[in-house]
C-alpha cells in the first residue's frame, strides 16, 4: 500500500468519523429537546392542578438528586470537590431564580410563547460576559443582540395585544439562565459536569426548601407521580445536552436546539389544546437566529485564541 493511499485512507476515516459524531450530536439533542420539552408540559400539568412552583422546583432538584446519586456513587463521592465554591453560589442562586420563574412562567402562558422566550437565555449571556466578565464583545455581536430583543417584542407585541405577567417572567428566567450559564462556563474549566450538577443540587435544595415549606401541601397520587417524573426528565434533559456538546461545536448543537420549538408547540397542542400563532414562530426564529450568530461568533473567536496560544507555545 502506497503512502499517498494510507493518507487517503486516514482521511476518510476522519471525515467518516466526524460524520458519525456529528449524527450522535443531533440524536442526543434531540432527546434532549424532546425531555425538556415533556419537563414543561409537566410544569404546566401541575400549575393546573394548583401546585406552587417553589414546591415544584424543590419536588424537582430532590426527585433528580435520587436519579444522580447512584451515578456519583460509581464515580467516586472523593471526585466531589471544588475550589470554586464562591462561583458554585452564584450558578445555584440564578439558576435557582431560573428554575422559580420558568415553573411559574410555563403555568402563566402557553408552552410554544414561553420556550421561544427562552431562547433569549444565550443573549443574556453574551450582555453578562461584556459587563461582568469584560469579555470583548463587538459590534457585530451587539447588532446581533439588539435583533434578539426584538425578537422577542415580535412575540410579545406590547400596545398591539395585552402583555401578560407570565410573558415579562419568562423573560426573567431567560436572564437568569443567562447568568447561570455564565457561572457554568466558568466552573467547567474545573470540574467534572457531572460533578457541577451534583454540587448545585447538594446546594440548591435547602435553599429550595425552605419557601417550599410555606406553599406545602400534601397532593393526591396521581399529582405527586408528574412531581417525581419532573426529576428523571429534567436529569435526561440536562445529561443528554451536555453529552450533545461533547460531541460537536456549540454553534451546530445549537442549531438543532430549536427543535425545542416544535416540540414543545406539539406537547401544548396534544395536552392542553394551546394553538401557537405565527408571531410567536417568528419571534422565536429571529432569536434564534440572533443566538446562533452569536455563539458562531464565540466559537470563531476561541479557535483564533486557541491557534495563537498554539503559535506561541510552538515559538518558545
Amino acid at each position: 500500500m502506497t503512502p499517498n493511499t494510507n493518507k487517503t485512507k486516514t482521511s476518510f476515516l476522519r471525515q467518516n468519523s466526524g460524520k458519525d459524531t456529528a449524527l450522535q450530536s443531533v440524536f442526543w439533542m434531540l432527546v434532549s429537546c424532546v425531555a425538556l420539552s415533556v419537563l414543561a408540559g409537566l410544569g404546566r400539568l401541575l400549575g393546573q392542578y394548583e401546585v406552587n412552583a417553589f414546591q415544584t422546583v424543590f419536588c424537582r432538584l430532590f426527585f433528580a438528586f435520587l436519579v444522580m446519586l447512584p451515578m456519583v456513587m460509581h464515580l467516586g463521592f472523593k471526585n466531589v470537590a471544588t475550589v470554586q465554591i464562591k462561583i458554585y453560589l452564584i450558578r445555584t442562586l440564578s439558576g435557582i431564580v431560573a428554575m422559580w420563574t420558568w415553573f411559574y412562567a410555563v403555568t402563566l402562558i402557553p408552552i410554544g410563547e414561553q420556550t421561544a422566550l427562552s431562547f433569549l437565555a444565550p443573549l443574556f449571556t453574551t450582555v453578562g460576559a461584556a459587563f461582568l466578565l469584560r469579555e470583548t464583545v463587538r459590534a457585530r455581536r451587539w447588532a446581533a443582540i439588539i435583533i434578539g430583543f426584538i425578537g422577542a417584542l415580535i412575540i410579545i407585541r406590547p400596545g398591539i395585544i395585552e402583555v401578560s405577567i407570565g410573558h415579562w417572567i419568562s423573560i426573567l428566567s431567560a436572564i437568569a439562565m443567562g447568568c447561570s450559564a455564565l457561572a457554568i462556563k466558568k466552573l467547567t474549566s474545573r470540574d467534572n459536569p457531572l460533578i457541577i450538577v451534583f454540587i448545585s443540587h447538594i446546594i440548591m435544595m435547602p435553599m429550595a426548601l425552605i419557601p417550599a415549606l410555606l406553599v406545602w401541601e400534601w397532593h393526591v397520587p396521581e399529582v405527586w407521580f408528574i412531581l417525581i417524573a419532573t426529576g428523571p426528565f429534567a436529569v435526561i434533559g440536562h445529561f443528554t445536552l451536555a453529552k450533545a456538546f461533547s460531541l460537536a461545536d456549540a454553534s451546530f448543537v445549537v442549531g438543532v436546539d430549536y427543535a425545542r420549538l416544535p416540540f414543545a408547540v406539539m406537547f401544548g397542542w396534544i395536552l392542553f389544546g394551546e394553538l401557537t400563532d405565527i408571531w410567536t414562530w417568528i419571534g422565536a426564529s429571529v432569536i434564534f437566529v440572533s443566538s446562533f450568530y452569536v455563539i458562531q461568533r464565540e466559537m470563531r473567536a476561541k479557535k483564533t485564541a486557541n491557534k495563537k496560544r498554539a503559535l506561541m507555545i510552538e515559538k518558545g
